[in-house]
């Protein structure tokens, strides 16, 4: 068998046990953490839109029941409410392609992504889960990067990418299309749209499929 195909192989392999893995535990404290910070990267995309359209933070919030907020005052609200669902999607891709990239070290990828972490986490967490859970999911991921090997550190990047993605997908279906009655991002969308919360929720999921499986595509194209 041909070296190509064998990573082909292999690749197929490793994401069929990750996603198994992920989806046997994924109500479990093992995917607690990563779903915690998935919520994080999504109230920090409402938070970068508002201040690029002219907005500014006030605080970001995060509680323990997954649930997050950003109070941002000013900017474009129509692409600061779209930003949430479809900016963890955008990390999530971001992730999985730092670590697939071989001419990027993933050890400097992780060690950013915690201070990244850590300081917008000083700076804008403003609840005390929420705070807490910054600090301490930054450092791990820090001391990840100092101590652990790049192949490791790549694997790290590998599974908070694809958490990402498919949290985002499964938050849309909970949050917006299964109780669209929720004070959602889709929800206050449609109140300031007029177009209802599931038609949002339909084509946020939509999109985030697609990307989804585009992502798998160049991903299993680079094995």
């Amino acid at each position: 068998m041909k070296a190509h195909t064998k990573r082909k192989i292999t690749f197929l392999f490793g994401f069929a046990a990750y996603f198994s893995t992920i989806w046997y535990l994924w109500d479990t404290p093992a995917v607690y953490p990563l779903k915690v910070f998935v919520v994080l990267l999504h109230e920090i995309s409402h938070a970068i839109v508002a201040v690029a359209t002219g907005g500014t933070i006030e605080r970001i919030e995060l509680d323990p029941n997954q649930g997050g907020a950003c109070y941002c005052p000013g900017g474009n609200a129509f692409l600061t409410l779209s930003a949430g669902y479809l900016g963890s999607l955008a990390w999530g891709a971001l992730l999985i392609s730092a670590g697939q990239m071989k001419r990027i070290n993933s050890r400097w990828v992780t060690g950013a992504v915690g201070l990244l972490v850590m300081g917008l986490t000083i700076a804008y967490v403003r609840s005390l889960f929420g705070f807490w859970f910054g600090l301490a999911f930054g450092s791990v991921l820090f001391l990840g990067a100092l101590r652990l090997s790049a192949a490791v550190n790549q694997g790290i990047l590998l599974t908070l990418g694809l958490t990402s993605c498919l949290y985002a997908i499964l938050d849309i279906k909970s949050d917006v299309l299964d109780r669209p009655e929720l004070r959602s991002d889709a929800a206050m969308l449609g109140e300031l749209t007029g177009i209802h919360t599931v038609v949002w929720g339909g084509l946020w999921i939509t999109v985030a499929v697609l990307a989804s499986a585009w992502l798998f595509q160049w991903s299993y194209r680079r094995a």
